[in-house]
């Protein structure tokens, strides 16, 4: 299958080059080492019409599709994965559940501020001891009259340090196994809860992935999302949508990594040569293309086919397996090819390096990944 981008998707990858090269990339690297949130480039996503991009006009979104969404995630991870992931987790884990499963009144009241960028989309699935296994959530929802009373905790959550509400899984009826797990949609501010901002990461420093502990937080009965003991499933689809995300990360900082060892290859000599006159290099590089192209139409399938109503689970698992491996292999070759260079900061892809890991773990380790496909082919 072969992509010519329409007009619109052309015109949003145009817009999100620029924008990457000019407002998120030159304070890419002090971020890394400060680990200071990228605040301001979200302000200016915002002023861009952005943040809400694959979701309904009606709820202030900008009515374009999943392709042009990994476009917008790609480029910007093309320069600084930390802002990729934060965009892509306000999108495919903050916005998607509440367009999927929310009724009108929740996404009038909840969707649309996520569009506009009054704050950022957060999710929380992943526990202490919940993370492979979705299934074994702790966290606990009793009804009480009118309202439900949560309590639990949950880890590695993105954004949420910036979300004023957000959506979470509970377990309503211990019974039940996974068909008793529920998702919520609960406000940051409530009595009871915290937001901790404690990780020390090996990348994505400008990222803020947070810890979330519920002591009896207590939402109104018209905060559960979907159907009561749906949220296990919903939350499984949501994350289908979200591997074209981190698939779309891979594709951009691959990308990235490539860009600069094929710069770096045309004007390092080495022997009296540029290095990009050896073979051992060439080989590299060629593969490191191949590799990315592959993955890029692996990534815009997925998103196809989504955007068509149709099946995309199998497709979405592997576009997010095979772009994050081979953003993996490529980050590594980059290094290499960069020598003695690739391991200092100032070449910038070490940075890319630590950064490319965390897709082979999140939103579904590799392991996961194939699990997934190996079901989906019938295994």
């Amino acid at each position: 299958m072969h992509f010519d981008l329409t007009e619109e998707q052309a015109l949003i990858k145009k817009t999100m080059r620029d924008f990457a090269e000019g407002e998120v990339a030159p304070g890419a690297d002090e971020r890394d080492r400060t680990k200071a949130f990228p605040e301001d480039v979200f302000h200016k996503l915002t002023k861009l019409g952005v943040m809400g991009l694959p979701f309904p006009e009606q709820y202030g979104g900008g009515g374009a599709d999943t392709i042009s969404f990994a476009i917008a995630v790609e480029e910007l991870s093309r320069v600084c994965a930390s802002t990729g992931i934060t965009y892509s987790a306000h999108i495919s884990l903050g916005g998607a559940p509440i367009h999927l499963f929310g009724t009108h009144e929740q996404k009038e009241k909840y969707l649309t501020p996520l569009c506009t960028g009054e704050y950022l989309g957060a999710f929380g699935l992943t526990e202490p001891n919940a993370g492979s296994d979705a299934g074994g959530t702790r966290t606990t929802a009793k009804l009480d009259g009118d309202q439900w009373i949560i309590s639990g905790s949950k880890c590695f959550i993105t954004n949420a340090s910036f979300a004023k509400n957000l959506s979470l899984t509970a377990v309503s009826d211990r019974s039940k196994g996974t068909d008793g797990i529920s998702a919520f949609i609960v406000p940051t501010d409530a009595p009871g809860f915290t937001v901790l901002s404690n990780y020390e990461k090996m990348g994505l420093h400008a990222s803020n992935t947070t810890e979330l502990v519920l002591e009896n937080v207590t939402v109104p009965k018209e905060n559960l999302l979907g159907k009561e003991g749906h949220g296990y499933k919903q939350f499984l689809a949501t994350l289908d949508g979200g591997r074209i995300g981190i698939g779309a990360m891979a594709v951009g900082i691959a990308q990235g990594a490539y860009d600069k060892s094929l710069h770096y290859a045309k004007v390092r000599k080495q022997f009296g040569h540029s290095l990009s006159a050896f073979q051992a290099i060439q080989f590299k590089l060629a593969d490191m293309a191949m590799n990315i192209e592959l993955a890029r139409n692996m990534v815009y399938k997925a998103a196809w086919l989504k955007d068509q109503g149709r099946g995309f689970k199998k497709e979405a698992a592997m576009a997010k397996l095979f772009a994050s491996e081979i953003c993996m292999k490529a980050c590594d070759q980059a290094v290499q090819i960069h020598g003695g260079y690739g391991y200092m900061k100032e070449y910038q892809v070490e940075r890319f390096f630590r950064d490319a890991k965390l897709l082979e773990i999140g939103e579904g380790t590799s392991e996961v990944q194939r699990m997934v496909i190996a079901r989906q082919i019938g295994c």
